[in-house]
């Protein structure tokens, strides 16, 4: 275990949260916490004083709240991910989160496990896509039909089109693999292609931009 461990700053207004997430992060070797923040601006200012690899971004925050604070740290030279965190019932911001840049939101409630694993995916460079809390929440925001999203959507493949749905509704690659009976190298590659067309920077941003264009709509399976 030599590798430089994943540095995270964690940006929420409640003390015992953090003191939670801090416990559950510095349990494992490859990660560590190298700050706390309790409210957005603090955030923005950690981030550009501690260089952390991701931050853990509460939604709602005095001061500053996690939207914008989100928008001004990935404004930074060398910007983190942002990974934030919302409380499905109450968090009607959070689609607005993701637009400003967030790789992926999880549950306040979420277990040590599904949080551990978000930080490590969203580190890797992909994004956060649960399909038992993402899929409902932009189930529930999703908004009309936008007309440059469709232009951009217009530019995939059929077979793109079908993956994109997949990613919407939040399968893995294998499981949209599965579901297309192809190989998940080929979805891989599909994802890559999709990604590029529509030009956006990961797997929520094309999920959104798959709403957004009609490609899947609320309630869909």
């Amino acid at each position: 275990m030599t590798a430089t461990p994943i540095r995270v700053l964690l940006a929420d207004d409640q003390a015992l949260v953090r003191a939670g997430f801090r416990m559950v992060i510095e349990s494992q070797a490859d990660l560590t916490v190298v700050g706390e923040a309790g409210d957005g601006l603090a955030a923005v200012d950690h981030t550009r004083r501690l260089n952390p690899d991701l931050v853990l971004m509460d939604v709602r925050m005095p001061v500053l709240d996690g939207i914008e604070a989100t928008r001004r740290v990935l404004a930074l030279p060398d910007a983190p991910k942002v990974l934030m965190l919302t409380t499905y019932d109450l968090d009607e911001h959070a689609l607005a989160a993701i637009r400003a840049g967030a790789s992926g939101f999880l549950l306040k409630d979420a277990t040590p496990e599904e949080l551990l694993a978000g930080i490590r995916t969203v580190h890797d460079g992909d994004s956060v896509i649960a399909p038992s809390t993402t899929r409902r929440l932009l189930d529930r925001l999703a908004p009309p039909l936008d007309p440059v999203a469709t232009r951009s959507a217009a530019t995939l493949t059929g077979r793109e089109r079908e993956v994109l749905a997949g990613m919407a509704r939040g399968w893995s690659n294998a499981e949209i693999a599965e579901w297309l009976v192809v190989a998940p190298g080929t979805v891989k590659t599909h994802v890559g292609n999709i990604l590029a067309k529509l030009r956006v920077r990961d797997r929520v941003q094309a999920v959104v931009l798959a709403y957004e264009a009609g490609v899947v709509r609320p309630g869909e399976r």
